[in-house]
């Protein structure tokens, strides 16, 4: 059993685009390799959790969305990460499927195929959904200040356990949570809301 971030991917691990289906588009947020890196050095899995409607819509194919996670894996390995996997929801809002966050199914997906340490789990995300599919499953949730949680406005009304401004600092919170590291984190973008 291994602790697990699960991890939103646009705005969160990758630069927010609106319905991304080029591989061209694919472009690390500041921090994002440097949080998973110190992640899986100490065991966690890193799963990758997604809407993408953009399928359903026609905006774009399964085919080109796949193309976009084998850019996002290429330039994750030249930083030294390696995701151990990608769960996705194609479906369109209305088709009301089980795994469209805030939904679950993903998650569930997750825990049956993968040796998941649920106590020692947690989301990490930009948006409403997911921090509320997050609390929905009993994990612990972090927002990203990053894409749609860049907003002073927005989603920290989804009561979120933590705040924070990069995933890189998402990773000192959660390694500090699960006492894998002796040195507390920093307050500056850290507060508990």
């Amino acid at each position: 059993m291994r602790p697990t971030a699960f991890l939103d991917r646009d705005g969160t691990v990758i630069v927010e685009r609106h319905y991304l289906g080029d591989p061209a588009g694919v472009t690390l947020l500041p921090g994002a390799a440097e949080g998973l890196r110190r992640l899986s050095a100490v065991g966690v899995q890193l799963v990758l959790v997604t809407n993408q409607s953009g399928v359903a819509r026609g905006y774009f194919t399964e085919e080109d969305m796949h193309a976009v996670h084998m850019r996002l894996s290429h330039l994750l390995a030249e930083e030294g990460v390696t995701l151990d996997a990608i769960f996705t929801c194609p479906h369109h809002p209305d088709a009301n499927c089980a795994c469209r966050k805030p939904r679950v199914g993903m998650l569930e997906q997750a825990r049956r195929e993968l040796s998941v340490d649920w106590e020692r789990s947690a989301v990490i995300g930009d948006k409403p959904c997911d921090i509320e599919m997050g609390r929905a499953a009993g994990l612990t949730t972090i927002l990203v200040r990053t894409g749609y949680g860049a907003n002073p406005a927005g989603p920290t009304a989804c009561k979120p356990d933590w705040v924070v401004d990069t995933l890189d600092e998402a990773a000192t919170r959660l390694l500090h949570i699960w006492g894998q590291t002796e040195k507390p984190p920093t307050q500056q973008g850290s507060n508990h809301e």
